[in-house]
């Protein structure tokens, strides 16, 4: 048994759950590495596209995001016990860079005024150091190297000073929406057979969920050639007016109204993603109930 933040993380073949005093959570991640002995920590930083205290899971210099998917009801088995809370907390890898990349915008402090203004060179301690989310401070031994890719750095004996590049940080975001088309068109045979701009708009979507619009998916979409948000819209229309053109065929082949089983099952899974919420919510409510 190892510690997980305060917590305890027990392995069950390719499931994993953490005890805590009172409570069990289920987590779902990728399997700790057979060399080391990290038992991994939970972080609390910022999300890279809106802000907010979001959940991480640090183990094995690897960062993964945390993600809390719960259904009305449910319970898990776990050997003899009964786990009563069925909520399922997920967690997958991420690039760091995402999540570093607002520190280090912000850092380089440029003028407002001046868009031609590089910014300031700044050690990564510098960087890093945010007062309310010490939690930064556990990436140090991966920041270094994780952001070369997007970052001028100058050297003064042994220390090491960073600045970001925009030029690098827009090849690195190009790279990763044409990574991402590659893998979307091997998952699914429909998106292998979409045409290849709403595939293009589907990916810069998907990563522009970890992207400030100023200045990096106005910059992505820029280089691109895409409207984001006209495209969304036009694709939000096409999807809704198919969908009366099928409600209007099940008209026509006497459904009298009735949901089909395939509606029953969209309608479910529509449902169960309503009750999807952050870690942090549900922490600060298991809080509030023991008061």
């Amino acid at each position: 048994m190892s510690r997980l933040n305060g917590k305890h993380l027990k392995t069950e073949g390719h499931m994993d759950w953490w005890e805590g005093v009172d409570e069990t959570r289920i987590l779902i991640a990728p399997g700790p590495s057979k060399v080391g002995d990290d038992p991994g920590k939970l972080l609390s930083l910022r999300h890279p596209k809106s802000g907010d205290a979001t959940c991480y899971l640090f183990v094995n210099r690897t960062l993964q995001e945390v993600h809390w998917f719960k259904q009305s009801f449910g319970s898990w088995f776990l050997g003899d016990y009964v786990c009563e809370d069925g909520s399922l907390y997920t967690a997958t890898p991420i690039d760091p860079v995402f999540v570093l990349l607002p520190l280090f915008e912000e850092a380089r402090m440029t003028k407002q005024a001046n868009k031609d203004d590089p910014g300031m060179f700044r050690q990564l301690d510098e960087i890093i150091y945010v007062s309310d989310y010490p939690g930064y401070q556990y990436l140090s031994s991966i920041a270094e190297k994780s952001m070369q890719v997007v970052c001028d750095f100058k050297e003064m004996g042994s220390m090491k000073f960073y600045r970001l590049n925009n030029e690098k940080v827009l090849k690195w975001m190009c790279f990763k929406v044409e990574e991402l088309r590659k893998t979307l068109v091997t998952l699914d045979k429909n998106f292998a057979a979409r045409d290849k701009k709403d595939t293009l708009i589907d990916t810069v979507s998907i990563v522009g969920e970890y992207l400030k619009e100023e200045p990096w998916l106005k910059l992505l979409c820029c280089k691109l050639r895409i409207d984001l948000n006209k495209e969304t819209k036009a694709l939000g229309a096409e999807s809704i007016s198919s969908s009366i053109g099928n409600l209007f065929d099940q008209g026509r082949n006497g459904n009298d109204g009735k949901p089909t089983e395939t509606r029953r099952q969209a309608n479910k899974k529509a449902k169960l993603e309503t009750n999807s919420h952050n870690i942090k919510d549900m922490f600060s409510r298991a809080t509030r109930k023991k008061k």
